[in-house]
């Protein structure tokens, strides 16, 4: 009886597909990659059109071994990994390693791991496709070409431990050509006029926002630059009438944006969940490679997470309406199913992220999901039927109120018919900018010529506000928008920059380090077009047409690498020795009495030293004070980071590890108010973007409701008794913290 051998990246993704083939396969996976350039070496001989020298990966013998061993015993050999360039070469390796050959029909693809799509994989076998493989090869080579040349030159004239890419040294200069803006931004002065009126006397009030002047019948916009200018137009409007001048009613419909792509889920999922892109994609792997359900085993929830794609596919689109009609009735389907257009021909190849059983609602299997794969799948899940669903529609009104020769203006909307809203919220698939517009007051029946009744009139100075820093989520939509790097690459392209200190965590911010802007500055002299976005992105088109066959590999890497090679060879004989500055504390050694303490830069950041290092190794943590006090023992406080997780802030006592010797710790900061239910001390929590206090007791009844609610501060008493101290969860974490 033949037996044919299939054999997939992970265990995981193997004992799915199991379940869908006879007694007549055997699945294996090759855990990975098998082969890379050697780590010791450059690995690639550019003296003979860029060979590049692989070899079996440390720690991978073993599962080479195994391959070959199931390979003598199988009739024949299908490679079913990953449907992307990266999947492409990893068969091409297995086809070198196992003696197959490569212009032989064993590869096969899907973009779903569903019964269906598997066994159509089985019957429609090819080749492997070696434009996908060469395109994969030259982003390698490329890499490896700019990080093992770059990167020694660093360790040279900065320090060991540093590195330099062509994708993470753009990246790093992005956040840091933000930084610069912002430290370059001078504030402006303005003034906000806001009316409180209403139309009856029972109504509620309403807001609308000073606009400027009526001169004849023309509204010329006034921007009030300070005081005194408030203060006149407000003088003038004493005992003014506040008439409706103009009235505009329409209705406008909002469209829903298409499915996710794997950029856009890395955004929506950092700017919802609060997921890292690394956290997202490790949840995404989990969902496509298979959950164990009861009665089912392993199953497979979404299609592939390496996309740029928006395509769906027919048999997508129609269980997707068969479920919305089911749901919530034809009112929500549209006429003709809704089909999204690829940018890029090289896209076409890949569906969108989407559901793979319509049947697996999220809820259907909650108990059966841990609670982030549940709120991804459930993110996912949303997107994509709401992708299919009619458009929002919405009643909105616009007026301007006349008083004197002032005019107020204000916006309103009313939700007519949720359409995908129904189904994936009212949150806006984008995080909007601050906006002093009115958009969202919920205004009466008004008509023009109507007379409203004054309440009050409030005046605000406000400063224009520097562009904000970037984070995950808006660094992947720029670099996306930019064309630089593909949807494998953001999320170990920010791990990797962060891992390099040259950039860290405030929250969800990314805030460029001394050592990010040292490290960019010198490339930005020596390696201008290495470290220009426009270059970069060009690198990826050119990657793109290998992969379409219009470019050849190898052409490409001697376009590129002589002139590199040069500039590294010239930035070596000019670049002196650059030293990270060190500051001093103005404060004694306390361990060799003789030496002065100085802020360092190290592999994981600044700490405090003695300056007659390595006569004397006296070093320590630098102290950070955090607002407040103790709720134990009334200290100040001290905040920390955690060693596994550096974005994570903590608090302590500053007394802790003093005599006497305070034990606070929390990883909430304090409010300096005690809960008036149970007296324990309040803490500062943060939900989508809001700060709100919570009792630090979770046995506390105020802590029982299901969901956070954003509340307004309000002064609580603090003559309740105080209640001892949370510790961390699990004494291992304790453990790790910075002390």
């Amino acid at each position: 009886m033949e037996n044919t051998l299939v054999i997939v990246e992970s265990p995981a993704k193997a004992n799915t597909i199991s379940r869908y083939l006879g007694k007549n396969y055997k699945v294996a996976a090759s855990v990975g990659h098998i082969r890379d350039l050697p780590a010791s070496t450059l690995g690639v001989d550019v003296n003979n059109d860029f060979k590049p020298r692989y070899i079996t990966m440390r720690g991978k013998e073993s599962v080479v071994r195994d391959l070959k061993n199931l390979k003598e015993n199988s009739s024949s050999v299908l490679l079913a990994t990953d449907p992307d360039r990266e999947g492409e070469a990893i068969a091409w390796h297995l086809a070198n390693i196992l003696k197959i050959d490569e212009s032989a029909q064993c590869r096969i693809t899907f973009n779903e791991i569903t019964k269906k799509s598997v066994e159509a994989a089985l019957d429609s076998p090819h080749q492997i496709d070696m434009d996908l493989v060469n395109a994969q090869q030259a982003r390698r080579i490329l890499d490896r070409l700019v990080g093992y040349e770059l990167s020694p030159l660093l360790w040279k004239k900065i320090r060991k431990g540093l590195s330099a890419g062509r994708v993470q040294s753009v990246a790093t200069k992005i956040i840091i050509e933000r930084e610069r803006e912002i430290k370059a931004f001078i504030p402006v002065e303005y003034w906000l006029l806001t009316a409180y009126l209403r139309k009856n006397i029972e109504d509620p009030l309403f807001r609308v926002r000073y606009h400027g002047k009526l001169e004849g019948k023309k509204v010329i916009k006034y921007s009030i630059d300070n005081a005194e200018q408030a203060e006149t137009i407000i003088k003038d409007l004493t005992n003014a009438e506040y008439i409706v001048y103009k009235v505009t009613k329409r209705e406008s419909k909002r469209q829903a944006k298409p499915p996710y792509t794997t950029s856009t889920l890395q955004q929506e999922a950092s700017r919802k969940l609060g997921y890292t892109s690394a956290r997202t994609m490790r949840i995404a792997q989990q969902l496509y490679e298979g959950v164990n359900l009861p009665e089912q085993g392993a199953t497979a929830l979404i299609t592939y997470l390496r996309t740029d794609s928006v395509r769906i596919s027919p048999v997508a689109i129609e269980a997707a309406r068969s479920y919305i009609i089911k749901q919530y009735g034809n009112e929500y389907l549209p006429v003709k199913p809704r089909y999204f257009k690829n940018e890029k021909a090289a896209q076409d190849a890949h569906e969108c992220i989407r559901p793979t059983h319509f049947d697996l609602s999220p809820q259907s299997i909650r108990h059966q999901l841990t609670d982030e794969q549940f709120r991804l799948y459930k993110l996912i899940w949303d997107k994509f039927i709401a992708s299919q669903m009619n458009a929002a529609i919405f009643d909105t009104i616009s007026a301007d109120v006349k008083a004197k020769t002032h005019i107020f203006r204000v916006r309103g909307e009313t939700l007519k018919f949720p359409g995908w809203m129904k189904q994936y919220g009212m949150l806006p698939d984008t995080q909007e900018e601050e906006s002093d517009e009115l958009t969202k007051e919920n205004l009466p029946d008004l008509e023009e010529g109507d007379q409203l009744l004054f309440d009050k009139l409030e005046s605000e100075q406000k400063f224009t506000k520097p562009p904000a820093r970037y984070t995950e989520a808006s660094l992947i939509r720029t670099l996306e928008e930019l064309g630089i790097g593909r949807p494998s690459t953001y999320a170990p392209t920010i791990s990797t920059i962060l891992n390099r200190r040259y950039i860290e965590k405030d929250g969800r911010s990314l805030v460029p380090t001394d050592l990010g802007f040292l490290v960019t500055e010198l490339l930005e002299e020596h390696f201008e077009k290495i470290i220009d976005p426009n270059f970069t992105a060009q690198m990826e088109e050119d990657l793109d047409k290998v992969e379409t066959g219009e470019k050849d590999w190898i052409k490409l890497l001697h376009e590129f690498y002589p002139e590199f090679h040069s500039d590294v060879e010239k930035a070596d004989q000019r670049i002196e020795k650059v030293e990270l500055p060190v500051v001093p504390i103005n404060e004694k050694c306390p361990e060799c009495k003789e030496g002065d303490l100085v802020i360092k830069h190290g592999r994981f950041g600044k700490f405090i030293a003695c300056n007659r290092y390595p006569n004397c190794g006296y070093t320590r943590a630098i102290e950070v004070e955090a607002p407040g006090k103790c709720p134990l023992c009334g200290s100040g406080l001290l905040e920390k980071r955690a060693k596994k997780r550096r974005s994570s802030k903590f608090y302590v006592c500053d007394k802790k590890g003093k005599d006497p010797e305070c034990q606070f710790i929390s990883w909430d900061l304090p409010s300096g108010k005690n809960c008036s239910v149970c007296g324990s001390y309040m803490v500062n929590k943060k939900f989508r973007g809001k700060t709100y206090e919570k009792c630090s007791n979770k046995d506390c009844v105020t802590n029982k409701k299901t969901k956070p609610k954003i509340q307004k501060k309000t002064n609580t008493s603090t003559n309740t008794k105080k209640k001892s101290v949370k510790t961390l969860k699990a004494k291992a974490e304790i453990e790790s913290i910075d002390e």
